[in-house]
């Protein structure tokens, strides 16, 4: 979300040199538009990826081919996160989005976002309601606010040139996603737990993803919630993350029944403690 999280010489989610080379250069690549892919073997489905801060439609890749080789049309979109505060990047992204998949004849929309892109999509819903809405997955959302982002703010030297997104994603009496509602619809959140702690200021001092804590993701009234050992860098890339998030958008569940691919055992809601997330779960 804010920044990159290091790994203290650990290899994340065992990906090899080549691959990280791979995701580096996608990641830096300037892309503005929507990407509008597949065939939509699944009748009338569509969905639509949003990235987080800092990215572009490219960190979404691994995701977008892999829901297309699972039969799902895919509206792959991109938005400049730097730019604008979280209201006017709603607008775009998800109104993109949207008619991106409308313009190809498609009724029925998932969501699949990752950081800051959860948070646009809640604004958006907030305000307006998306007939044919589905199923989301949240992956790494800061539901209950960032504390980085009030560290960063906390800097005098950074505060005035942060993306005005930063300065309302904190967790204080200006934070806009603790002023949001509850979702009214099916929602999945996958959180990383890769790091234990850090001793870099202003990063989170418990468990993580490396960026997001692990208390700052659940939301009240979400389906479903599972904790994997990702990284917040590189958890749109993990065969596990990629598998759960289909299995959730066919099935309204993650699937607890087997290790995920890639992962380094069965994420669970038990695995640690994570405050009043269990209440927060809607049954």
């Amino acid at each position: 979300m804010l920044a990159v999280a290091l790994t203290g010489g650990r290899r994340p989610e065992l990906m090899n040199k080549w691959v990280l080379i791979l995701v580096a250069v996608l990641l830096t690549q300037p892309v503005q538009s929507a990407e509008v892919k597949g065939q939509g073997q699944r009748q009338g489905q569509c969905v639509i990826l949003l990235h987080g801060l800092w990215r572009t439609s490219l960190s979404m890749k691994a995701l977008q081919w892999y829901l297309e080789s699972a039969g799902y049309a895919t509206a792959n979109q991109s938005y400049p996160s730097l730019a604008y505060t979280i209201e006017d990047l709603a607008e775009m992204a998800v109104a993109d989005g949207l008619h991106d998949c409308k313009s190809r004849g498609y009724q029925g929309f998932h969501f699949v976002t990752h950081s800051l892109g959860g948070i646009l999509l809640r604004q958006y819903l907030d305000h307006k309601p998306i007939p044919g809405l589905q199923r989301v997955v949240m992956l790494g959302p800061p539901n209950r606010g960032s504390q980085l982002a009030d560290y960063i703010q906390s800097l005098d030297f950074l505060a005035p040139v942060a993306p005005a997104a930063v300065a309302q994603l904190g967790t204080g009496a200006g934070s806009l996603p603790l002023r949001l509602g509850a979702p009214d619809f099916e929602l999945g959140v996958i959180a990383g737990t890769l790091r234990q702690s850090t001793l870099l200021p202003g990063f989170p001092d418990e468990v993580s993803d490396g960026t997001v804590a692990l208390s700052e993701t659940p939301v009240d009234g979400m389906k479903d919630f599972l904790d994997l050992p990702v990284s917040h860098t590189f958890m749109m890339w993990n065969p596990g993350v990629l598998a759960q998030v289909v299995f959730f958008l066919e099935h309204g569940e993650f699937d607890r029944s087997r290790e995920s691919p890639g992962s380094q055992g069965p994420g669970t809601r038990q695995s640690h403690s994570i405050g009043n997330v269990t209440s927060a779960v809607g049954r």
